[in-house]
């Protein structure tokens, strides 16, 4: 990734003068997505150019896999993290229930399709547009997954219950309580609907979303989206953009066991949830600047851990039990100990360029995991957070959101199916 940063920057032609804004938008740009619509598809390049994004071959083995989009849980949350991300919410602009069925079973056909790396090919009629949108063709799967949530609005909005589905949302759906230090900014919170898209391969990821988006003019319409990316060596636990590891305490992919008591949704719940989950997402700013500034030490006391391997502090290895006594009792890990929850983490870095007041990198955390009662595993962890977390002084939370998620979609269903066919 280094070499290729390095040689790509260096093939491309760089003017002689750049003021500091100049220097920090050609070098920070990436993945920021639906952000960058004003600086055109120039800008676009240069992002992918900096990152080597458009230098990586295509071919490789994780490329070439596919994952399969029916199952009993849907894929995209215990499925091991591909490179790339993209997380939308959509706002029904229909109220008619046959309208959103319509539309679920259009995204079941496409997610079955693109999955597989196929897309529908529709060249016969040079005077009508292609079905689809073509840029993804020669590309392979690359692990593609799509994952499908609800969210309260979805359920009832502003009192009415759109959909006739009211009786049925789910025991534990509601908006993330505010937290006294958000600073939360339109439209980065709720939705009616959420898609996580995520691939091995950027162009293949934004390729789905793209065309999710295109299906459903008409019915919905896009309330915010937020592209991601995280890099780690294989069995390595990715980093964030402070440097540190970010999902050490996940268990593993294939830990059933733990998968059943953290993450999959059953007893108390409709039926349409038995194996889902619940995801929440927020948008967490995190201020570079500042904390490239802060010595290691303290960076390492901010999260109780070692830069470097991981460890809690008084340990060694980066998986070693954490004892919060060991360490500041405002580090951010010692907090998440003394919670006594667990959550399965599904983080992705985002840099949306530069922020235009200040001139700094507009860079940060799209935080995801997903549990099976919020009540229990998310919000008190958040709410000590919020109050004593040493890491807020380097970070702020702009986005929230928590959707549920259906169990997986069976061969012959289409998504959300049980939701509306158990009445």
């Amino acid at each position: 990734m280094k070499k290729q940063e390095d040689q790509t920057v260096e093939e491309q032609e760089e003017p002689k003068h750049y003021s500091r804004r100049d220097m920090l938008k050609m070098s920070l740009l990436a993945g920021a997505g639906v952000a960058i619509s004003a600086s055109g598809i120039g800008a676009v390049t240069t992002m992918t150019n900096v990152f080597g994004e458009t230098t990586k071959k295509s071919g490789s083995s994780a490329e070439k896999e596919s994952v399969p989009f029916y199952g009993k849980h849907q894929a995209g949350i215990v499925t091991p993290q591909q490179t790339y991300a993209y997380l939308a919410a959509f706002d029904f602009t229909t109220n008619s229930k046959s309208d959103v069925i319509r539309l679920l079973k259009e995204w079941t056909v496409l997610s079955e399709y693109m999955s597989q790396g196929k897309a529908e090919q529709n060249f016969n009629n040079d005077w009508l547009p292609p079905k689809d949108t073509g840029e993804a063709l020669d590309l392979p799967p690359s692990r593609l997954t799509m994952t499908f949530g609800f969210g309260p609005s979805f359920f009832s909005k502003k009192g009415i219950d759109r959909f006739g589905v009211k009786s049925k949302a789910p025991k534990h759906l509601r908006d993330i309580p505010a937290m006294p230090r958000d600073n939360l900014q339109e439209p980065f919170i709720g939705g009616d609907l959420c898609l996580q898209v995520c691939a091995e391969d950027q162009q293949v990821a934004f390729h789905a979303i793209r065309n999710f988006i295109k299906t459903a003019v008409g019915k919905a319409e896009v309330r915010w989206m937020q592209s991601g990316f995280i890099s780690a060596k294989h069995g390595k636990t990715p980093r964030n953009l402070f440097g540190f590891k970010d999902g050490t305490a996940n268990a593993g992919p294939k830990d059933t066991k733990a998968h059943n008591q953290t993450v999959w949704a059953g007893q108390g719940e409709p039926v349409w949830m038995h194996g889902g989950s619940y995801m929440a997402f927020r948008k967490i700013k995190m201020f570079l600047e500042v904390w490239d500034r802060s010595s290691l030490k303290d960076q390492e006391d901010t999260f109780g851990r070692k830069k470097e391997s991981g460890a809690p502090y008084g340990k060694i290895n980066e998986h070693d039990k954490v004892n919060p006594m060991q360490m500041p009792p405002d580090a951010h890990t010692a907090i998440a100990k003394r919670s006594g929850q667990q959550m399965y983490r599904r983080a992705y870095s985002y840099t949306d360029g530069v922020d235009s007041k200040t001139g700094y990198v507009d860079a940060g955390l799209m935080f995801i995991s997903y549990q099976k009662n919020p009540d229990e595993q998310f919000v008190p962890m958040l709410k000590m957070m919020s109050k004593a977390d040493k890491l807020n002084e380097y970070t702020q939370h702009i986005g929230s959101a928590l959707f549920a998620v259906p169990r997986g979609i069976k061969k012959g269903e289409y998504i959300g199916q049980p939701l509306f066919s158990s009445f």
